[in-house]
């Protein structure tokens, strides 16, 4: 442990190290309390690897390793996260380790679906993505050979295949309360749907995305600024896969109608591109009305799903990207994005 923390920490000598508490969860996570015989350092570590349960799924989406391969390739990330002192990639045994920050040293707030974030902190997320997104606009092996590694976003037979498994049992449990213009729709159909929109995500200039921004993924600073952790899903493409799966998300409805068209001007103003390299506000909107079934179909198959997360924090995502979908005729624009391509 010495020598994991000695880049942040010099002269720091850890003597003894305790383990505080720990689970098998989505992923095996431990945190760790750490004694020095000399100098100074964190008084926790926040351990974290995957379990065996979801190797395999997270190997044929191609997800395994993206978190550690980020952390450990030294590239800056110009948003709130937590700081990894260590990532190791264990590929023989299909497995990482991150030596991470304890995130409630900072009293962070964690946030979920049941605990809906205000438009001004949604607006903070938005200028943090808008920061990253803007540093690697155009992201190619070119441009940056340390991301040379990073997956562009397809529609990959694992992804096609989890998803096919899971979303029908989602739409059965959550018919009742989803609108008329997504139940029209079977399983199979959605996930159609999903597919046509990951296609969209190699359009225009690419960038570094998160890959997996739901709220559940984020944390509230005491002064409201919204960090980002569990970058497993790392991805090259179209910034809108990040957007919009953050902000619908993290908005109750009624807020999400309300502010969406001024907070998607935010994140244009935030991106800092020149004018020429700007994304028009006609498109950016267009593409943000269309990821509406991203999330739609991640959460329908999150829902269908064991193990990953509760009902009450599935349903109430799974409400909030169906409304989206419906108010913002989402598969409408994802027509209208389509004839872009082929013209």
């Amino acid at each position: 442990m010495t020598s994991v923390l000695a880049d942040h920490h010099p002269g720091a000598e850890v003597g003894e190290v305790t383990v505080v508490t720990h689970d098998d969860g989505s992923n095996r996570r431990a945190r760790l309390k750490l004694g020095y015989t000399a100098g100074s350092g964190p008084e926790t570590v926040f351990l974290k690897a995957h379990n065996k349960a979801h190797r395999i799924v997270h190997l044929r989406n191609g997800n395994l390793w993206g978190e550690a391969r980020l952390f450990a390739s030294g590239v800056s990330l110009p948003l709130e996260h937590p700081t990894v002192y260590r990532a190791v990639v264990d590929r023989p045994h299909l497995d990482f380790l991150l030596v991470m920050e304890d995130l409630s040293a900072r009293h962070v707030d964690p946030r979920d679906s049941t605990r809906p974030m205000t438009v001004e902190q949604v607006a903070n997320g938005l200028r943090a993505l808008a920061a990253l997104h803007g540093k690697y606009w155009g992201l190619s092996r070119d441009t940056h050979p340390r991301l040379g590694w990073v997956k562009t976003w397809k529609a990959t037979r694992g992804w096609r295949t989890s998803l096919a498994k899971r979303t029908p049992a989602g739409v059965e449990k959550a018919a009742p309360r989803l609108p008329a213009e997504v139940t029209r729709y079977s399983g199979e159909q959605l996930l159609e749907l999903w597919t046509r929109y990951v296609a969209t995500l190699t359009d225009g200039p690419m960038t570094l995305l998160h890959g997996d921004t739901h709220i559940g993924n984020t944390y509230l600073l005491p002064d409201g600024d919204v960090g980002f952790l569990d970058w497993q899903v790392v991805r090259r493409g179209n910034w809108s896969q990040d957007v919009g799966h953050f902000l619908i998300g993290s908005l109750t409805e009624e807020d999400r109608r309300a502010s969406e068209a001024e907070l998607m001007e935010e994140y244009r103003r935030a991106l800092k591109l020149p004018a020429d390299r700007l994304p028009s506000a006609e498109e950016a909107w267009l593409r943000y009305r269309a990821s509406a079934l991203y999330g739609l179909v991640i959460w329908l198959s999150t829902l269908g799903s064991v193990g990953y997360q509760t009902a009450e924090i599935s349903q109430a995502l799974v409400e909030r990207f169906a409304a989206a979908t419906a108010e913002l005729d989402a598969v409408a624009a994802l027509d209208q994005l389509a004839l872009g391509r082929t013209a």
